[in-house]
């Protein structure tokens, strides 16, 4: 009797008993698996070899900067089920952590931008530490206030620099420090956080967003670990503001505008919520698309709401979520 042939979808193939554990029986199925990966890390390291001018490789830096406040807003949104608008607030304090060590005491970018990261996780853990009990839309305001408060601050105070801001600061040594320097934090910030989010950790922070009375009920201390996973995202976006600051050479309070809130969520909103590498996805469409509509200057606004509302209608689980889904309804012929 000769055999038949039918067609069966790879992942099927693949897959057995949970999400993390695979058994493979050809190279096509470690292709399959290692693929999407592969070009996400290594389109990141040969983009910039690519680009025409030095406008170009800015442009990448930033991007990847609005990608880590994306990233950080999703962690915290769809993992832990605090709403965070403080994406300003962690870009400010790493930003003047870093520029006010390097300008008070001259300390190199080496040294500055761990100690902002360190010490700016720290800070915003402890300004939303007393917030942590409360969620939603409550939380969400108080972060939303933050980095408005700390900006009439320096305003009206006129201490670090005040509405001047803290010039002069050392930048990285040429553009390739610039870029690969931001490149390798972004996707170290990817897999670290998914692998979080994958382990027990990440499944007691999603106890804790679907049933934060459940969790307390088992004698665990939520209040301990929502701080924890505030000084995760918080570490991240302070990272940013601190690298920021050395490619501008300068950091004010701009660092506090509401762009930095705003823009990481419509990012994370078109690239999928939930997938930590979806935001990254977003922020490579949105950043891009915003320097091209620069020149409409208030109207880009008006363009961002229209994608928003296309991609929410059309697409509400975002562009990440469908890709993946369409990239598992690949299908190979099989022996039956």
């Amino acid at each position: 009797m000769t055999a038949g042939k039918r067609k069966e979808r790879l992942d099927r193939g693949i897959k057995v008993r949970t999400e993390g554990i695979y058994t493979l029986s050809s190279w096509r199925e470690m292709i399959y698996l290692v693929a999407p990966r592969l070009v996400l890390i290594l389109g990141l390291l040969i983009i910039p070899l690519l680009l025409p001018s030095s406008y170009y490789q800015k442009l990448i830096c930033i991007m990847c900067i609005y990608a880590l406040l994306a990233i950080s807003f999703d962690f915290l949104t769809n993992f832990v089920g605090l709403v965070c608008l403080g994406g300003a607030l962690f870009m400010g304090v790493g930003g003047y952590i870093a520029g006010g060590l390097n300008s008070a005491f001259g300390l190199s970018p080496i040294l500055t931008i761990p100690i902002a990261t360190l010490g700016g996780a720290i800070i915003c853990t402890v300004l939303l530490l007393p917030c942590l009990p409360i969620r939603g839309v409550y939380f969400a305001i108080v972060t939303l206030v933050y980095p408005l408060l700390l900006l009439k601050i320096i305003e009206a105070t006129r201490i670090l620099g005040g509405t001047d801001g803290l010039p002069g600061l050392t930048t990285f040594p040429n553009i390739w420090i610039d870029q690969y320097l931001i490149i390798g934090i972004t996707i170290l910030s990817i897999f670290g956080l998914r692998r979080l989010v994958n382990e027990d950790i990440g499944l007691l922070f999603r106890s804790i967003k679907d049933n934060d009375q459940a969790v307390k009920a088992s004698g665990i201390g939520i209040t301990r670990y929502k701080a924890l996973a505030v000084f995760i995202a918080s570490g991240i976006g302070c990272l940013a503001g601190a690298y920021l600051c050395h490619l501008y050479a300068w950091v004010g309070i701009s660092f506090f505008a509401l762009d930095f809130s705003i823009l990481p969520i419509a990012a994370a909103v078109l690239g999928g919520m939930g997938t930590i590498a979806g935001p990254f996805l977003g922020a490579a469409i949105l950043v891009p698309l915003s320097e091209i509509l620069r020149a409409l200057g208030g109207l880009r606004i008006v363009f961002y709401a229209l994608i928003l509302i296309l991609i929410i209608g059309i697409r509400p689980e975002g562009l990440f979520n469908y890709f993946q889904r369409k990239y598992h309804q690949f299908e190979h012929w099989i022996e039956v």
